[in-house]
């Protein structure tokens, strides 16, 4: 008897919904947790660690790896052309994995998959084999640190009903944000860029549902500013005191 290889029952039961993010978490065969995402002509399924395609590269659980080992081994290297297509497939399992990370509400997940991520255009931008190429991934580094800020707030108010350190995240997001727009000279661009919008909204709302006034950080910066410094150096050992608890 032939064996059926065709995935109908399963795309008739889950119906592709293009107005949101179709996500979910289930069991492999073996008990272990995998996610699914119901695209508009199938399913994608990924894994919750490693690669989320399941692969091992050369001895490596993830591209960005095998690269950071390569490079220690040999300072001069530079990419070709397979390479940079592994790279590019390693960018787009993790942009996937990210979403869903944030569609299911696993934060802490989603900064870290944002982190890999951050951490592979940074390797991949000193292989790279000419500006171009550089150019053509940096410029989506603004919008994987929107997803992480975004993270790294929501997780914050699951851990901390006050909303504080949420704000305290959107606003540590945003120096980077800002940071990545003054090196490449578009520092006059930050204010009005949709994702820092989005970001400044998202902290505003925020103070305003959970009465959030001056985090310590924002008090610390406006006591230098006013040379205060005997209440900054204060609210420094305060704030210094808080990161180590």
């Amino acid at each position: 008897m032939k064996r059926t290889m065709h995935l109908d029952d399963l795309l008739k039961e889950w119906e592709f919904n293009p107005h949101t993010l179709n996500v979910r978490m289930v069991k492999g065969n073996d008990g272990r947790d995998v996610i699914q995402m119901r695209v508009d002509m199938g399913v994608l399924q990924l894994e919750t660690t490693g690669r989320p395609d399941g692969t091992v590269v050369e001895g490596h659980p993830t591209y960005l790896e095998y690269l950071q080992e390569a490079v220690l081994e040999d300072p001069e290297m530079e990419l070709d052309e397979d390479q940079c297509m592994e790279v590019d497939r390693e960018f787009m399992q993790f942009y996937h994995r990210r979403i869903c990370w944030l569609r299911l509400q696993y934060y802490n997940r989603a900064v870290m998959d944002a982190d890999h991520t951050l951490r592979l255009m940074d390797v991949s931008e000193r292989v790279s084999p000419d500006e171009e190429w550089s150019r053509s991934h940096e410029q989506y580094r603004p919008f994987v640190l929107f997803h992480r800020t975004q993270a790294a707030a929501l997780g914050a108010l699951e851990e901390e009903e006050s909303g504080e350190d949420a704000v305290m995240a959107i606003n540590a997001g945003l120096e980077t944000i800002r940071q990545f727009f003054e090196k490449h000279e578009a520092d006059e661009h930050f204010e009005e860029d949709e994702l820092v919008v989005r970001l400044v909204e998202l902290r505003e709302t925020l103070r305003s549902e959970y009465e959030v006034g001056q985090t310590l950080r924002e008090k610390l910066t406006a006591a230098v500013e006013q040379e205060q410094y005997e209440l900054a150096a204060k609210l420094r050992d305060e704030l210094n005191q808080r990161e180590l608890d």
